[in-house]
């Protein structure tokens, strides 16, 4: 039996240009995501973890990040596990990678030869005795591959050992999808390859299915690089075995991410105001937490809402916070006004827009949003001809 641990989209180091202040915070919720992988690594006594590419955002790295994640590496090496981690696009192996500038290996093992690897175009693959498994990733030394990695077929017939694992940053071809990604592989390349299993980065979200007799899995990034990545989070446990002569291979998916996504919808008719519907997404208060509220249904004229304010008041709450107005203002109720006055007038004119707007627009389109603002325009001036002061 072998037991790995794969992981990969770490992207140590990333700018994270687009958070402002709390970028800093951002990179060392991902440090920290690598460490509970370590962790994790540990605590299960795993054979070998493999880093399926992007471990660094960028080949721009300085000396103190390689040597916190190599002080990370050192703890496999003292557990006796070892680390086999391919470059990625982020961390592509050019002239300027980041594996080049330093000796990652050297760095985390430097007594113990062969217990972290990073294989490279010249060393695209590795053999593991004391685990009888051999691991080929084939990264090449430009972001853009000029030929897929697994072109060859039956690319596991010349590696040695009991196990044959490939380890692979590169999108599975999805016709008018991944036409323009740097790196493809195809389902009929992972079938053909006779591999046991095919370790994948690049995508950013956990995934496993089976191409031909061949399980392949994309590990996703163990914590999420953008606040959007809700399947983001997770590392996973592999275990390959043989019994009476089948084999079999079980990836079970562990979370190290601390973000969690949450989506919630609130009628606008139950929202009394704007500090009741503060107070409510107070009490959901989790500084780990994506929250992306919608207030949909049918909206009181009374209702007056600002979502800048109401995102202002509760953003410390959360890592990040959304508030979307999806809601629609009501049409007229009971007994119109006279024709022949201002409000009857208003009032019949725009609800005969809107009702033909919403009959003939398609969901999505222009009629549908000039509906919409009609709607909003309708309930601003029922306020206004009431005697009410609105402002916008």
């Amino acid at each position: 039996m072998l037991r790995l641990l794969h992981t990969a989209d770490v992207h140590l180091g990333a700018r994270h240009a687009d958070l402002g202040e709390a970028a800093v915070a951002q990179r060392e919720r991902q440090f920290a995501a690598f460490v509970r992988t370590i962790d994790l690594a540990l605590a299960e006594g795993v054979d070998v973890v493999l880093i399926a590419g992007d471990l660094f955002d960028s080949n721009v790295q300085p000396r103190r990040s390689v040597e916190r994640v190599a002080a990370e590496l050192r703890r496999l090496v003292a557990g006796r596990i070892r680390t086999v981690i391919t470059p990625g696009t982020h961390d592509v192996y050019d002239r300027a990678s980041v594996y080049r500038a330093h000796d990652l290996p050297a760095m985390a093992a430097p007594r113990d030869e062969g217990m972290v690897t990073v294989l490279t175009p010249e060393q695209p693959s590795a053999f593991l005795a004391t685990c009888d498994v051999a691991v080929v990733g084939r990264p090449f030394p430009t972001k853009r591959a000029p030929f897929g990695p697994l072109r060859e077929p039956r690319i596991a017939e010349g590696l040695p050992g009991r196990w044959k694992v490939g380890l692979f940053h590169a999108a599975l071809a999805i016709p008018g999808r991944t036409d323009g990604d740097d790196v493809v592989i195809t389902p009929a390349e992972i079938a053909a390859s006779g591999l046991d299993y095919v370790a994948l980065g690049h995508w950013h979200a956990a995934q496993s299915a089976r191409a031909g007799g061949v399980t392949w899995a994309y590990s996703g990034a163990p914590e999420p690089v953008a606040v959007d990545q809700d399947r983001a989070g997770n590392v996973l446990l592999v275990t390959l075995d043989e019994q009476d002569g089948r084999r079999t291979v079980v990836v079970e998916e562990r979370r190290v991410g601390r973000t969690r996504f949450e989506r919630l919808d609130l009628d606008a008719a139950a929202i009394d105001s704007q500090p009741a519907l503060i107070e409510r997404l107070l009490a959901r208060a989790d500084t780990d937490a994506v929250l992306d509220v919608r207030m949909i249904g049918v909206r009181p004229d009374e209702l007056d809402v600002h979502l800048d304010e109401v995102e202002a008041a509760v953003r410390p709450s959360f890592l990040r916070v959304r508030v979307r107005d999806a809601s629609r203002p009501p049409l007229t109720d009971g007994t119109l006004p006279g024709p022949d006055t201002i409000a009857g007038a208003f009032i019949r004119d725009l609800e005969g827009r809107i009702a033909v707007l919403e009959r003939t627009g398609e969901p999505g389109g222009g009629g549908g949003e000039a509906a919409g603002e009609l709607r909003d325009a309708l309930r601003l001036g029922r306020l206004l001809l009431a005697g009410h002061e609105v402002t916008l």
